[in-house]
């Protein structure tokens, strides 16, 4: 399972994220503290962020966070008040290839899922596939199920205009669902998206659990950053996502709104 974080707020670097805190992302790629298959996201890492006019960038590698002098560079000198990070571990017959690596990026859309898809391959790999338009098909360059979840909620996201993050992100899971039960698996889905100016963030899990996950205010009223993790980055008021949850912030308020989601079941 892969380690996941996401920030909206205040203008930051991306190195007090990183790096910074007591249990920041690169000390969970080696030392995670709730990690439930493997020992340590040495697999890859990423980080996408917005700048001041929106726009999107990425960095990926395939090197462990812990081992990447030029991240480590870039995150002191990037600054910014939306961002996506993520520390790989692969999953079972995966590639170490930056195909594979996230965030994945359509437009202004940015996206982390850690989880999986059971057998893969041989289960929802050519149903999904078979769902797509074109343009998003093609917006597949890796061979991940995070990365076709990623062109199922872009498909989502284009089918209906009128839904924002979270009701995209709802109409993903509860499709996926379907495919799962008719094709007899079953699924973990922790994502985080965003278009820069709002984080829509989900635990779910059909017929499995769903791996941690937490988020963090720095204030009750009138609140300058959210944080979603799949650790805790400090021991300070971090609560936990219930499974079968959501959470959506708008970067105008900054308000958390949390609300269960449907079992689809």
């Amino acid at each position: 399972m892969c380690r996941l974080i996401g920030y909206l707020g205040n203008s930051i670097k991306l190195n007090e994220l990183l790096y910074e805190e007591e249990h920041s992302l690169e000390k969970q790629s080696y030392q995670p503290l709730e990690l439930k298959s493997g020992v340590v996201c040495a697999d890859g890492v990423g980080v996408g962020w917005y700048d001041e006019a929106g726009k999107s960038f990425i960095y990926r590698n395939t090197i462990p966070l812990w081992n990447d002098p030029n991240l480590k560079e870039l995150s002191q000198y990037v600054q910014t008040n939306c961002t996506l990070g993520y520390a790989r571990l692969t999953g079972i017959g995966e590639s170490l290839d930056i195909s594979n690596c996230q965030p994945f990026r359509n437009g202004k859309l940015l996206f982390v899922h850690n989880g999986q898809i059971s057998n893969f391959q041989q289960t929802l790999y050519r149903p999904i596939r078979d769902s797509l338009s074109d343009s998003t098909y093609n917006l597949i360059k890796g061979m991940t199920d995070s990365e076709h979840i990623f062109a199922f909620l872009v498909e989502m996201w284009q089918s209906y205009p009128d839904s924002n993050l979270l009701s995209a992100l709802r109409i993903t899971l509860e499709k996926l669902t379907v495919l799962a039960q008719k094709y007899d698996t079953s699924f973990s889905a922790n994502i985080i998206v965003s278009d820069g100016q709002a984080i829509a963030a989900v635990r779910y899990a059909y017929d499995t659990q769903a791996p941690t996950l937490y988020w963090s205010s720095d204030a009750v009223n009138n609140p300058s950053r959210i944080i979603i993790a799949s650790e805790p980055l400090s021991q300070n008021n971090w609560i936990p996502f219930a499974e079968q949850s959501a959470l959506s912030v708008e970067a105008d308020s900054l308000v958390p709104k949390i609300s269960l989601l449907a079992k689809y079941s």
